[in-house]
């Protein structure tokens, strides 16, 4: 009983961590750009200390590491929405001044001329935040340059390069998830930039890319750890009736 008592135990509550993965995921089924990252596994390892020298107890072993799988490509037809291709990822500022990553494309110009997106992170360029001149009207390129034009320009506008949004190809790169969110080369120290991969860089224009969580997954693993959550429940109370059961036996009778 003792065995079977703290081995169901320990199993839901080392399930805890991919409950609050998947919680997670589902959260997210709507957000733009979002990344599914953690990997979650329970594994066997032996209970060292007093006790039985068989006794294993299971432990939760996880990945966070961010999966560049592509989501639904979702058209728009607004000129500053973009949808990064392949393992394309963007820089941004994160909220603490630090070089940051993300998938997130529906970009907009900010009350202060600043090229964002709609979390609010600063689009990196070249050389830095991308400002836009005040009035001007601005549009990208497949090839991540941006382009401004006047629209009060007398004859047809001429648009101009300004800057290039800071693209690289994240396919031979590991990235994780930060704490606010965006991403991270995973080993290196945060804010750290990275080269470029061999896959060209390019991004589809008047689009945004969805979430590449998959509803009816996350659904039937909710489902999945519902079970057998109140499977070990049921394997406790179980163990505590046979257990009370074959102490009645062993009594001697009064």
């Amino acid at each position: 009983m003792d065995r079977l008592a703290f081995n169901a135990a320990a199993s839901v509550n080392e399930q805890r961590l991919a409950r609050q993965v998947l919680a997670h995921e589902i959260a997210n089924v709507n957000t733009t750009g979002f990344k599914r990252s953690y990997e979650v596994v329970l594994q066997a390892y032996k209970a060292d200390g007093q006790g039985f020298d068989s006794r294993h107890q299971p432990q939760i072993v996880s990945k966070d590491q961010i999966q560049l799988k592509p989501g639904p490509l979702i058209a728009t037809g607004r000129d500053l929405d973009i949808l990064l291709n392949d393992s394309t990822v963007m820089g941004v500022n994160a909220p603490n001044g630090e070089t940051a990553f993300t998938r997130r494309g529906d970009l907009r110009v900010n009350a202060s001329g600043v090229l964002e997106n709609g979390a609010g992170h600063v689009i990196r360029g070249d050389g830095g935040p991308i400002n836009v001149p005040p009035g001007f009207k601005v549009s990208i390129a497949e090839d991540g340059g941006v382009y401004a034009y006047d629209p009060q320009q007398p004859g047809i506008p001429q648009p101009v390069l300004i800057d290039r949004l800071q693209l690289r190809d994240a396919s031979q790169t590991p990235l994780a998830r930060r704490e606010d969110g965006l991403f991270r080369v995973d080993g290196q120290p945060s804010g750290a930039d990275f080269a470029t991969g061999p896959l060209p860089t390019s991004v589809t224009v008047k689009a945004l890319e969805g979430s590449n969580v998959n509803p009816m997954e996350a659904m039937v693993k909710l489902i999945e750890q519902s079970r057998s959550f109140e499977h070990q429940i049921r394997t406790i109370k179980e163990g505590k009736s046979n257990d009370e059961s074959g102490a009645s036996m062993m009594r001697l009778p009064g």
